[in-house]
């Protein structure tokens, strides 16, 4: 699986995790983490972009 994918995946987990849990903070922490995932893949997926040209 290529990295941007799997750090994708990542993030759709922490939204789930965040969605069901009780606590606010960790819901809250999980969100954030998820966003911070989803920008690295985006980081990445421009890298390999880059190198292509």
């Amino acid at each position: 699986m290529k990295m941007a994918k799997a750090i994708r995946q990542q993030a759709a987990t922490a939204e789930r995790v965040a969605a069901r849990t009780a606590d606010v903070v960790v819901a809250g922490q999980m969100t954030s983490l998820a966003r911070a995932f989803r920008t690295q893949a985006e980081i990445i997926k421009k890298q390999k972009k880059k190198k292509k040209k």
